[in-house]
């Protein structure tokens, strides 16, 4: 696998957080990274800004992300 680009999540005109999943030295990994652009969004290229999980540790952040969602519905009810 080479990579596959799951979302990407828009910050300004020439950012944006893109969410993948992609592989080194034969392992898999799910990222979350900045990337930018500086020919209005031709080409965005990788910033050091961001976070690699290991396929193992995708609980942890899913139900980290499940009790965000509830706590922000909590607030906003």
């Amino acid at each position: 696998m080479a990579g596959k680009l799951l979302a990407s999540i828009q910050r300004s005109d020439t950012e944006q957080l893109q969410i993948s999943i992609s592989e080194y030295k034969g392992k898999s990994y799910f990222n979350l990274r900045i990337f930018y652009t500086t020919d209005d969004g031709a080409n965005w290229l990788p910033t050091k800004k961001g976070v690699t999980f290991a396929p193992d540790q995708l609980d942890i952040l899913s139900d980290a992300i499940e009790e965000a969602k509830k706590e922000f519905m909590t607030e906003e009810g």
